[in-house]
């Protein structure tokens, strides 16, 4: 957590000392901004309180997979609200998110080396602030530029 400045582990005493002792990139102790600190505890206590963000994340991610998946679409499977839209080309994973970007959706495409050779993709990431309208309006798009690319 506390990506904004880094990141931190929150974990019993004897899981830091041991990740202290065997994590390669453990490399300073420097401390994260009150701030983020302050808004992860609140994030923290406030879903302790209730699933509803988190039910609502994976009614997301569900239906839109699953919509993805009926357009015909290649998509890695998992059940995490990081979809991997495959393409396999790394020039029609960039031309993709450019013609999406021009419909409103803004997406990365991936290719080696931060993916292996010949995996390119499509990187989606759904929120729980996402609602059915944001959804489809991303399925239309992808379906639309995934017809004129010949994707689908």
């Amino acid at each position: 957590m506390g990506g904004a400045s880094g990141g931190f582990t929150a974990a019993r005493k004897e899981i830091v000392d041991i990740l202290r002792q065997r994590s390669r990139p453990y490399l300073f102790s420097n401390t994260l901004a009150p701030s983020i600190t302050g808004a992860s505890i609140a994030v923290i206590d406030m879903l302790s309180e209730t699933t509803e963000l988190r039910d609502k994340l994976e009614d997301n991610t569900t239906y839109f997979r699953e919509q993805m998946t009926a357009a015909g679409f290649d998509i890695k499977p998992g059940e995490h609200p990081i979809v991997p839209i495959m393409l396999y080309d790394a020039k029609l994973s960039q031309e993709m998110a450019a013609k999406l970007l021009e419909k409103g959706i803004y997406v990365i495409g991936f290719y080696y080396p931060v993916v292996p050779k010949e995996q390119a993709r499509i990187r989606v990431q759904i929120s729980a602030v996402h609602d059915r309208a944001h959804l489809d309006k991303a399925i239309t798009a992808f379906t639309e530029v995934g017809k004129e690319l010949a994707v689908i």
